[in-house]
């Protein structure tokens, strides 16, 4: 009993603390240029190791089990029975193009269950490799929680299919002791409701659904007892027609705007009209003036346009993170943790973007129903957004990039040959200099990505091939492109040291892109003399507000005496 109640103190803990790690846009099939559905998914967390995630399809005999392990921790949890017959997985999307996406917002502390054995990662993996469909998703999430008990806190999961998509919300019902160490209580309350096609959605670590129809199954799932149970806990008193989700289980406040709903905002604003009005809601100072679950975009969304809204920093809002001193002299816009700090007693926040500097890896997938299922695609990349680079991986690739694989590489063991690890280079040299750096970045994003869906039209040829013909040239595809772009990163990087090293800026002829193709020490100016000596260095110093900031700091000892 002991052992049980520091587990249960271990868990409320954890809990509690709101990890503001992930965010996802949600675009419906009639909302799209393409008509593909669309998921974005940023998974924001300082430890994890940014890889891809490969699981065969498989055939099982009576009796196989499944370990389950806790997806954040790596911590063995239990073994489940394993399905006669598993789909192949990719990533956070499987050979039918289902795709599964989350965000945690946490909830009511209360809520955990310290005995569960199937927390929201193994949900997400498991299910994909079980289910088919959104709805089919839907139910399997459910009956795993409630089958073996759910070990994670208040969960929000995008859940698309080529005809689908939807946004499921759940959270734990706490402890009550059975008398033999479990839980009476063992299983979820959630809820799901289907985005309307031709809208858009998302969630950021907050809880989004409010009220719901009761009636209306075709675009509303929830669990039997999710209201019962609030009136049972005292959480809820009023009619069902009132009832709430988010503010009966995850009720908002200031960091659950500012911290999250202002991601969904920041997306919003940018495909729809009208969304100025829910400012003071994103600042988090008016939560009656509450965001809609899915707004209508003013035109259709693109693939790119997607891409591009996980780069955000809040640019041309009151939140723009490269305005404030805190951008420093070269605009950077990012706030190293903690999220607060104080000064005289007065707590202030740091801006948490969609764009971020621990991001492990990020993607965009896309359900493509004008195509067979196992055309879907996973846009894939690694650590910040705003500063690498997204590849196409089809969903029924057979292989991982090794630049992508779990094996090269970990958060403690660099690896020369890791996407990860070379990408996080790159970035992490934009953050001293990012105003000129990452504007060199970005041009090759731009010319990488646009020229990759014109790749992607040429390989969805392989459409009149047979299933097991165009798996393999999908395959082959999926990892030579992923491959290219880790060759083309690796000259990125030197050439960024070659132009920015010491402070210095390098004239060059042309632009990075001209480098990239052509890596010579004859791009850059030289003195003339033969020696491949830099001549017309250029020392652009730091912004006007900076120097106006050391100025007003240390003038008077920096004065120069004329």
């Amino acid at each position: 009993m002991k052992k049980l109640t520091l587990l249960m103190a271990g868990f409320a803990l954890l809990f509690c603390g709101r990890t503001d790690a992930c965010t996802n846009f949600i675009i419906t099939r009639g909302a799209s240029t393409d008509g593909s559905a669309m998921v974005s998914y940023a998974a924001d967390s300082h430890q994890l190791y940014g890889t891809l995630y490969h699981t065969p399809a498989g055939r099982y005999k009576a009796g196989a089990m499944l370990p389950v392990y806790e997806w954040d921790t790596g911590r063995y949890l239990t073994d489940i029975p394993q399905v006669a017959q598993t789909y192949s997985t990719v990533g956070n999307m499987n050979e039918h193009s289902l795709i599964i996406g989350e965000t945690t917002y946490g909830g009511r502390p209360e809520l955990g269950d310290p005995t569960g054995k199937i927390d929201y990662g193994s949900l997400i993996y498991i299910t994909l490799q079980r289910a088919r469909t959104a709805r089919e998703a839907i139910a399997t999430i459910a009956e795993l929680a409630d089958t073996y008990g759910y070990a994670s806190s208040g969960e929000s999961f995008s859940i698309v299919d080529r005809d689908e998509a939807w946004i499921m919300e759940l959270i734990g019902k706490g402890f009550e002791d059975d008398g033999q160490g479990g839980n009476k209580r063992k299983g979820i309350v959630w809820v799901a409701r289907r985005i309307p096609d031709g809208y858009v959605s998302a969630h950021a670590n907050q809880a989004r659904i409010t009220t719901f129809p009761l009636d209306d199954p075709e675009n509303c799932l929830y669990a039997p007892d999710v209201i019962t149970f609030a009136r049972e806990k005292g959480y809820f008193s009023g009619k069902d027609a009132e009832f709430s989700f988010s503010d009966t289980y995850a009720p908002l406040d200031f960091s659950g705007m500012r911290g999250c709903e202002a991601r969904v905002w920041a997306f919003f604003r940018t495909v729809a009209d009208g969304m100025d009005r829910y400012t003071d809601y994103a600042l988090g100072h008016n939560p009656e003036n509450r965001m809609p679950l899915w707004v209508k975009p003013r035109t259709k969304v693109s693939p790119k346009m997607v891409f591009d809204g996980m780069r955000d920093h809040y640019e041309g809002t009151p939140m723009d993170l490269t305005k404030d001193l805190g951008a420093g002299g070269h605009n950077c816009p990012y706030r190293w943790r903690p999220m607060t700090f104080e000064v005289d007693g007065v707590e202030y926040t740091n801006e948490r973007a969609t764009a971020t500097q621990q991001t492990g890896f990020w993607f965009v997938a896309q359900a493509r129903p004008q195509l067979p299922d196992d055309m879907g695609i996973l846009w894939f990349g690694v650590d910040d957004a705003a500063t690498s680079c997204l590849t196409p991986i089809y969903c029924s690739t057979t292989e991982v990039p090794e630049c992508f694989s779990e094996d090269n590489g970990s958060m403690l063991d660099y690896s020369p040959t890791s996407a990860f690890w070379l990408f996080n280079r790159v970035t992490n040299f934009a953050y001293m200099r990012y105003d000129m750096i990452a504007a060199d970045i970005r041009k090759v994003v731009d010319e990488w990505e646009n020229g990759m869906f014109g790749r992607v039209q040429q390989a969805d040829a392989s459409v009149a091939l047979s299933p097991k013909a165009r798996r393999k040239a999908l395959t082959s595809f999926s990892v030579r492109t992923a491959q290219e772009l880790f060759d083309r990163w690796t000259t990125l990087d030197r050439y960024l040291v070659l132009k920015y090293v010491d402070g210095n800026l390098k004239s060059e002829h042309g632009t990075v892109l001209d480098y990239l193709d052509n890596p010579t020490p004859a791009h850059f100016v030289d003195n003339g003399n033969g020696r491949e000596i830099p001549g017309k260095i250029q020392y652009p110093g730091y912004n006007e507000k900076w120097k106006r900031a050391v100025a007003a700091d240390n003038g008077e000892i920096l004065k120069v005496v004329k």
